[in-house]
């Protein structure tokens, strides 16, 4: 099954249509008809009927694989090229925005002392987006973060068999406008907000679907969608009254024009959690010690 195939066959079942897939691979509307159908003769199966444009068994049950399959593929292919790079030691790591602290920059910077050639990269992404570049071969280490209960992990990542080890927990606030009725409390429950406007900001903020899931109660509704990893943007949203948000003291504290209260119930930390594949030797082992405090799991 050649790899360009699969990637056409997934695009065609995600989108439903010749038509759109081709738009979305750069490509021709038969060019995409002839990939199916080459696949299909390979595999001597019918995967998709066309019009309209649907998964035949068979086909629904090769896009279970195709995905894992190309995930795969681009691991082994970034780790080769890795391997057979210039000689240069790099590092590339991935974070979720609030995961990305200052005692994550201190141990970058510990790193370079111990591995003064290596080159590292930062990749600041979504929550969904870590996990799964790391599964593609595109990262080194990932970090990311989100609400839990105390010493609870976070949910497990959806994108293939990554290692899960804890880093940091926080006390969360709740962000609020500073002339807002609740910003002199001294602390609130998560359950009586659920009525209030809140921020949909799910790479940024702690996501709306977890506090539903967290408090137990429906509500939690959005005022506004915020599509970005920019903390400081964000906050000025809850300084202007668009809506509330649930964030880690240390990046909601001193923001001009908002004010914070601590959350009391249900009891909930803000967790970072490192993420890495099978395999992690040189600097990413070095850093994945640092960052865990783990130096005999690392060593």
């Amino acid at each position: 099954m050649d790899p360009h195939l699969l990637r056409t066959f997934i695009s065609v079942a995600r989108c439903g249509s010749f038509a759109e897939a081709a738009h979305e691979l750069g490509s021709t509307p038969s060019a995409v008809s002839r990939h199916i159908a080459t696949l299909e003769a390979d595999l001597s199966a019918p995967l998709l009927t066309r019009q309209p444009v649907t998964l035949t068994p068979a086909g629904a049950r090769l896009l279970e694989h195709a995905g894992p399959l190309l995930v795969r593929l681009d691991a082994a292919r970034a780790e080769v090229e890795r391997l057979a790079g210039s000689g240069t030691a790099r590092l590339t790591l991935g974070a979720s925005p609030l995961a990305l602290t200052p005692r994550i920059a201190a141990a970058l910077e510990e790193l370079r002392g111990t591995h003064p050639g290596v080159r590292i990269t930062v990749r600041i992404l979504g929550r969904q987006e870590v996990p799964a570049a790391l599964a593609r071969g595109a990262l080194d280490l990932g970090l990311v973060d989100g609400p839990a209960a105390p010493a609870d992990p976070l949910p497990p990542p959806a994108a293939g068999a990554l290692t899960t080890a804890g880093v940091a927990e926080g006390p969360l606030v709740v962000a609020l406008p500073a002339g807002h009725p609740l910003a002199r409390r001294l602390g609130l429950r998560l359950g009586d907000l659920a009525d209030s406007r809140w921020l949909d900001a799910p790479d940024t903020a702690m996501p709306l679907v977890r506090l539903r899931a967290l408090a137990r109660t429906g509500g939690f509704r959005a005022a506004l969608t915020y599509q970005g990893t920019e903390v400081r943007g964000l906050l000025a949203l809850v300084a202007a009254g668009h809506g509330l948000a649930l964030l880690p003291h240390t990046a909601a504290e001193g923001v001009p024009g908002t004010a914070t209260v601590p959350l009391i119930a249900p009891r909930l930390t803000h967790r970072t959690e490192l993420l890495h594949g099978p395999a992690v030797d040189g600097p990413a082992r070095s850093l994945a010690a640092l960052v865990t405090g783990d130096g005999k799991r690392y060593a």
